[in-house]
């Protein structure tokens, strides 16, 4: 059977993409030859209501060799205005220092640029 590897959900046979992340799937051996990891060795670094937010953050993390993972219990076929729930953003224990002060150096030189916007 297919799982996302984002989500860790698993799929009936014939679904390729998942409908909850857009994350392509995986058959469940591919994701055993890597290394096994509890939900332990995942911690919280960074929380928003908006999807994209932690989408973006999450591509910048990996992309400074940070591996993250996006926990999102938004409902996307509820057809409700609003935001109806946090997503989380979590980082193995090993890399949470390095993941909050990225986190924390890019939100600083968000600010920062949209304060000179404003001047």
């Amino acid at each position: 059977m297919p799982i996302c590897p984002n989500c860790n959900y698993e799929y009936v046979d014939g679904i390729m993409i998942c409908p909850d992340c857009n994350t392509a799937l995986a058959e469940a051996d591919e994701l055993n030859k890597f290394e096994e990891l509890s939900e332990d060795d995942w911690v919280l670094v960074y929380t928003s209501f908006y999807e994209f937010d932690v989408d973006m953050l999450k591509g910048n993390l990996e992309g400074a060799g940070i591996s993250a993972s996006k926990l999102s219990q938004k409902d996307h076929n509820f057809p409700a205005p609003g935001d109806l729930s946090v997503v989380k953003l979590m980082v193995k224990k090993n890399d949470f220092q390095a993941a909050l002060s990225f986190i924390q150096n890019l939100k600083q030189k968000e600010s920062e640029s949209g304060d000179d916007e404003s001047e």
